[in-house]
């Protein structure tokens, strides 16, 4: 399959160079993916349009899962190059992938916050991950067992919470900051609750899908894969809590508050320590097979790489990208130029 594709790649870029009289069918790097990475690779994007001799790559937010699709569907230029993403890539992905002849390389870029925000002409919601938890389960811990959330208001969760109705927007399945948020936030708050957290060891389906569960009755409302919708939603409803990165929150803090989250702010320090709760890492991946076959990908990831972009005072940290310590962010910096797709040890 992947000898096939290669030899497809090649015939393109063949029939590309005698049509054209260019020396490949595309010679503009295409980028897909997260939402929450799409600022970052921007700002990388354009800069490499303004200091390299390639054009401008063109980068598309399609949502983390959406932009997996794409970027593992094959190899050849009808594919993206890369793939942002604001979660790992999923063991099945990787598999839908390799079954496709694409060979993914891995690079971390940072860290990011999953903040929990409302508009600045109300008081900061602070939050523990159990009220979270209670707030947005699909099931929650009731008489006799589980039940269906029967929590309106916040103030239904904890008396000491606003007596409003419990409305918050946040992305939608396809979202790595969905996949993140129900990982840290709900499954943290979930496993709170003693009997639900030893279910992971008698049944790890169940227990996922109760802890990672959110309500479908209207109070988590779906916001697309557009933060910036969001951010608008909470300025024009001051009893919207809104669920995004913090790069969203660090761009509009002229509008909109971050909570605190079991007593932690959502701040840089606090984030790249881990010591906030709901930090996760954000990636991008290169698909090893347009390596050499797309012009600029080398020189578009050494640039995505280095300090000047992804350092503590890097262009990308105006944009709210929490750079990764000193030594590990070398350390992604050499794996990621020689070229080395993953082989799914990684995953284990």
């Amino acid at each position: 399959m992947l000898k096939k594709t290669l030899i497809g790649l090649a015939a393109v870029a063949v029939v590309g160079a005698a049509t054209t009289g260019a020396a490949y069918a595309r010679d503009q790097i295409r980028v897909v993916g997260s939402s929450t990475v799409f600022p970052f690779s921007t700002v990388v994007a354009e800069e490499f349009g303004k200091t390299s001799k390639f054009k401008t790559p063109i980068v598309e937010s399609t949502g983390t899962g959406g932009g997996m699709k794409l970027f593992c569907a094959g190899a050849g230029v009808q594919h993206p190059d890369i793939t942002n993403a604001s979660r790992r890539i999923k063991k099945s992905e990787l598999e839908s992938c390799n079954a496709n002849g694409v060979a993914p390389i891995e690079v971390k870029i940072g860290f990011d916050g999953i903040v929990i925000a409302n508009t600045k002409q109300a008081k900061p919601m602070n939050l523990t991950l159990k009220q979270l938890f209670l707030a947005l389960g699909k099931q929650v811990p009731g008489k006799g067992g589980l039940v269906p959330n029967p929590n309106k208001l916040w103030s239904d969760v904890d008396p000491s919470l606003p007596k409003t109705k419990i409305e918050v927007m946040g992305p939608p399945p396809t979202s790595g900051t969905r996949d993140a948020f129900n990982e840290l936030a709900m499954e943290g708050g979930c496993k709170t609750f003693p009997k639900l957290a030893d279910m992971k060891k008698t049944d790890e389906k169940k227990y996922e899908a109760i802890c990672r569960g959110v309500r479908e009755d209207g109070a988590y409302i779906e916001g697309g894969e557009n933060d910036n919708l969001i951010v608008q939603k909470l300025v024009a409803n001051p009893n919207l809590v809104g669920v995004f990165g913090y790069s969203f929150l660090e761009e509009n803090a002229d509008k909109i508050q971050g909570g605190t989250i079991d007593g932690v702010a959502p701040d840089y320090d606090d984030i790249s320590s881990g010591k906030y709760p709901v930090s996760r890492s954000l990636y991008f991946y290169v698909k090893k097979q347009h390596v050499g076959a797309v012009p600029g990908i080398k020189e578009y990831v050494a640039e995505f790489v280095s300090d000047k972009a992804v350092g503590p005072n890097g262009y990308a940290a105006d944009k709210g990208l929490i750079a990764l310590p000193d030594a590990d962010r070398k350390a992604v910096r050499d794996k990621s130029l020689t070229w080395t797709p993953m082989t799914g040890d990684e995953l284990k």
